[in-house]
């Protein structure tokens, strides 16, 4: 499986992943780079799947990838039951321009 490697080691890129995934929950939109974005994507369209089974064991694997508990009890009480009729495709990245210092292709990555 080939994936972004962004510049870090694994564990870096995790613990990245789990901050922008726990941020992009608790505000539920958030605005970042492209090549995050579409990263980060994949990764919340499974956590709402999870998060729409319900259960004990879905909702214990969640909060060990989230940071906060807050958030995951949001995910599992507000933003799966919204979902329960989709079958997938529930965040949109819209782009936006370069980053004004490096160049970087910025794009909002939201809940649709």
């Amino acid at each position: 499986m080939a994936y972004r490697k962004l510049g870090r080691d694994s564990s870096a890129r995790k613990a990245l992943f789990r901050s922008i995934l726990t941020s992009f929950f608790k505000h539920e939109r958030i605005e970042t780079t492209e090549a995050k974005a579409k990263e980060i994507s994949g990764m919340a369209d499974e956590m709402i799947t999870l998060a729409k089974k319900g259960d004990l064991h879905s909702r214990r694997q969640a909060l060990s990838f989230l940071l906060d508990e807050e958030v995951t009890k949001k995910l599992f009480d507000v933003i799966a039951p919204k979902y329960s009729e989709r079958q997938g495709g529930y965040t949109r990245i819209l782009k936006l321009g370069p980053r004004r210092g490096d160049a970087a292709d910025m794009a909002i990555l939201e809940l649709v």
